[in-house]
C-alpha cells in the first residue's frame, strides 16, 4: 500500500481528483487531498481526508478573475494562503509515496518544488480548439523533469503535442469527471424543447446568476407562441435553500410555488414564465436538456463533451465573468455560443434571447450540425470507469499494492 497525495486548485479539479482518488483507495492505498482552493469539498465527500486547514474564497481561485476580482484577492488574502499552503506542502510531502496533481501550473509547480514522484493529469490545458498548446512558464521544464512519472491530457490532440515534447510518459485515457454521465439514469419527462438552465455552484454568486438568467427566461416567455412550448428547468445547488431562494427571486417579482405531489418540483411563477426547480439532479438535467445557459465552470465543460449546445451569459463575476467565458469558448470549442454586449445591455437580452431560441429550434431540425457536434464531442470523450483505469495504470507501474 502507497500513500498518495493529491493536489488541485479549484472546484472541478477537486471533482476529478476525488473521482481518481477514490479510485487508489479501492485498490488499497492510503490517498489524502491537499486542495490550494476552497475547501475541498468533493473530497469530503467521497471520503478522503482534506490536509491543513482550509479556506474558501469569493473569486473561487486565483486566474481568470477581473480586476475587481484581483483586488479582492488581495484583500482577501489569497495570495498570502497559496504561500501558506505551498510551505506546508513542503513540510509533509516527504511522508508520501506518490503526488497526483490535478489542475494547472499552481499545483504542478508546488508539486515539482517538493522532489517527490508526480502523476499529473493535465485538465486545464489543452491543443484541441486552440492548434498549438502554450503552457505557462514553468509548465514545460516541471513535466519533463525526471520526477513527473506520467502526464494525463483531456484529449488525444492535446496528447500528440505534448508526445513531441515530453516523448512517452503522456497519455489520453479520457475525462475522469465524466464518468457520472457515462451510467445510465432516469431522465427527465420527455418534453420537445427543454432548456437546462446551470446558474454555478459558488455562493452567493449563485444566486445572482440564477437572477440574470431568469431576466431571459422572463423575455423568452413573453413572446407570443414560445412559453408553452419550453420546458425551463434549473439545476440547483443544494447550499441554496428555499428561504435564499425566494428572498433573492421575490425582489423582481417570480413567486415560489410548492409542488402539490412529491415527485414534482418546486416551481418559480412570474406572469407567462415558470421554471422548474430542481437539487441534486445536474447529470438529469444536462442529459435531458436539448440547450443550456450556462454560467458554470466544470458543468459547461462537462455538457460540452456530450455535444450539448450551450448559451454562455457572461456575469459580473468574481468568478464567472467576460474573462473566464471567454477562455472557456477557446477551451470548448464550436457548441458554446455568447450573444455580444453587456450582460446588462438590452441588446444583450434580446441576442441571447433569440440565440437560446434558434438553438433550441436546430436541435432536432439540423442533423448535420447535430453530427457535427456529436463528432467533436467523441474525440474527447471515453468509455466508463477512466478513474479506475488511471489508477490501476499508476499503481501496476509505478506503485505497490
Amino acid at each position: 500500500m502507497s500513500k498518495i497525495l493529491f493536489l488541485s486548485n479549484g472546484h472541478g479539479e477537486d471533482l476529478s481528483g476525488s473521482l481518481i482518488g477514490n479510485a487508489f483507495k479501492k485498490l488499497g492505498h492510503d490517498v489524502k487531498a491537499f486542495p490550494f482552493v476552497g475547501n475541498g469539498e468533493s473530497y469530503l465527500k467521497a471520503g478522503l481526508k482534506v490536509i491543513g486547514k482550509t479556506k474558501s474564497f469569493s473569486t473561487g481561485g486565483m486566474g481568470y478573475t477581473s480586476l475587481k476580482g484581483r483586488i479582492l484577492e488581495l484583500i482577501q488574502g489569497q495570495i498570502i494562503y497559496l504561500i501558506k499552503r505551498i510551505y506546508l506542502l513542503l513540510l509533509i510531502s516527504s511522508r508520501y509515496d506518490l503526488l497526483f496533481v490535478v489542475g494547472d501550473v499552481i499545483p504542478i509547480t508546488a508539486a515539482w518544488l517538493t522532489g517527490v514522484p508526480v502523476v499529473t493529469y493535465l485538465v486545464a490545458y489543452s491543443s484541441h480548439y486552440e492548434g498549438n498548446l502554450r503552457l505557462p512558464w514553468p509548465c514545460s521544464n516541471c513535466l519533463s523533469s525526471e520526477k513527473f512519472l506520467k502526464v494525463f491530457t483531456r484529449d488525444k490532440l492535446t496528447e500528440c503535442e505534448l508526445k513531441k515534447k515530453l516523448f512517452c510518459k503522456v497519455e489520453f485515457i479520457g475525462n475522469p469527471f465524466m464518468d457520472p454521465f457515462l451510467t445510465k439514469i432516469r431522465l427527465l419527462p420527455k418534453h420537445n424543447k427543454r432548456l437546462g438552465i446551470l446558474p454555478g455552484s459558488r455562493m452567493p454568486e449563485v444566486g445572482e446568476n440564477l437572477c440574470l438568467i431568469l431576466s431571459v427566461v422572463e423575455y423568452i416567455s413573453n413572446l407570443k407562441n414560445v412559453c408553452t412550448d419550453i420546458s425551463f428547468d434549473v439545476a440547483l445547488v443544494p447550499s441554496l435553500d428555499d428561504n435564499y431562494l425566494k428572498k433573492i427571486v421575490t425582489l423582481s417579482g417570480w413567486r415560489l410555488c410548492y409542488p402539490n405531489f412529491k415527485d414534482h418540483p418546486l416551481r418559480l411563477i412570474k406572469n407567462q414564465a415558470t421554471v422548474n426547480i430542481y437539487r441534486n439532479s445536474f447529470v438529469k438535467i444536462v442529459k435531458s436538456s436539448n440547450v443550456l445557459i450556462s454560467m458554470a465552470g466544470t458543468a459547461t465543460e462537462q455538457a460540452s463533451l456530450l455535444g450539448k449546445y450551450i448559451v454562455q451569459l457572461e456575469g459580473n463575476g468574481p468568478q464567472f465573468n467576460a474573462s473566464f467565458a471567454e477562455a472557456q469558448r477557446r477551451l470548448l470549442g464550436s457548441n458554446i455560443f455568447c450573444a455580444n454586449g453587456s450582460v446588462k445591455e438590452d441588446r444583450n437580452m434580446i441576442e441571447t434571447s433569440n440565440l437560446i431560441l434558434e438553438l433550441l429550434e436546430i436541435s432536432f431540425k439540423d442533423s448535420l450540425l447535430n453530427q457535427k457536434l456529436d463528432d467533436e464531442s467523441l474525440e474527447v470523450k471515453q468509455v466508463e470507469g477512466v478513474s479506475e483505469e488511471i489508477a490501476k495504470l499508476i499503481t501496476n507501474s509505478f506503485l505497490k499494492y
